[in-house]
């Protein structure tokens, strides 16, 4: 056992739930070499070759997935029992954290971040960048964002994923609207004129419905930010589908209403996504909990 240590641990941990060497290396703050290296150690202590490389990444072996959780235990117990020296408190700290949020999230969601932020964590202070899905994961591993909330599935192995809540979706039109009553037959929809949002925001699910009901060359505008749609909206006749919780808002804010849509619209699935758990502060850890203990 000499030459197996703590360091030893926490790699295999990182690299059974990254699944990649280079992942790893970059939540340690260390080269891919030293985790190369680390491999080779753990792999001469339990004379297996514990993670195969494919072109999917490293798959464990029967021996590496058996020694997971109580060497994942093991390492858990290990550093709250030396937390004390390097514990957050939120109640006196004085940081700084960056997230990176989409448009949605910084209408619905920093709203309710910042009311409970006072009474959590008075001296802490929140920098918002904007959301860019396909570089997050690496910002991330950079150290340029401590977390940030998708509605997108990523499928990275640098990050892990913390669930907060699933979004389902309104119609939204003019308060006005000549043609739609309260209640909305799918037939009424369908002959109507759609502004949708297109990119990486991760809520498609509108325009996979639409394309699924044949309904695509019924939307005549695409713009990229939900914050646009209540202006679209109020003041012609087009018609919107709109993450709950923010529709809800705009409807309060705007010359719109809302209406339950007749179709079906595969809800959205709100995460957190932060480094794992074995990479992260003690600070970094108390924002994962506060964002789900506020957002979930």
């Amino acid at each position: 056992m000499a030459d197996f240590d703590l360091n030893l641990v926490r790699t295999f941990v990182l690299l059974y739930e990254t699944r990649s060497v280079t992942a790893t290396a970059e939540s340690l703050h260390v080269t891919q070499p030293t985790i190369s290296y680390s491999l080779q150690k753990l792999r001469r202590r339990f004379s297996d070759e514990l993670f195969r490389r494919t072109g999917g990444g490293l798959v464990p072996t029967t021996t590496a997935r058996a020694l997971y959780e109580p060497l994942h235990s093991a390492l858990s117990e290990i550093e709250t029992a030396v937390s004390g020296a390097k514990a957050f408190s939120p109640s006196t700290a004085r940081t700084a954290f960056t997230l990176a949020l989409s448009d949605l999230g910084e209408i619905s969601l920093l709203p309710r971040l910042m009311a409970a932020l006072p009474s959590h964590a008075p001296g802490v202070t929140l920098t918002v960048r904007p959301l860019d899905v396909d570089r997050a994961a690496d910002q991330l591993g950079r150290g340029e964002i401590d977390a940030f909330i998708a509605s997108s599935l990523i499928s990275s192995q640098r990050v892990a994923r913390v669930p907060l809540f699933s979004e389902g979706y309104l119609g939204m039109v003019a308060a006005d609207h000549p043609r739609l009553p309260a209640a909305v037959s799918f037939g009424r929809l369908a002959a109507e004129r759609h502004v949708t949002v297109f990119g990486p925001t991760g809520h498609d699910g509108p325009r996979r419905a639409l394309e699924a009901c044949g309904l695509l060359d019924r939307v005549v505008l695409e713009v990229t930010r939900f914050a646009a749609l209540p202006y679209l909206v109020q003041d012609g006749e087009l018609v919107a589908m709109v993450p709950r919780l923010v529709a809800q808002m705009f409807a309060a804010e705007h010359r719109v209403r809302l209406f339950d849509l007749p179709l079906e619209v595969e809800p959205a699935q709100v995460s957190v996504y932060a480094r794992h758990t074995h990479a992260r502060s003690a600070a970094q850890h108390w924002l994962v909990g506060f964002m789900r203990e506020v957002l979930g």
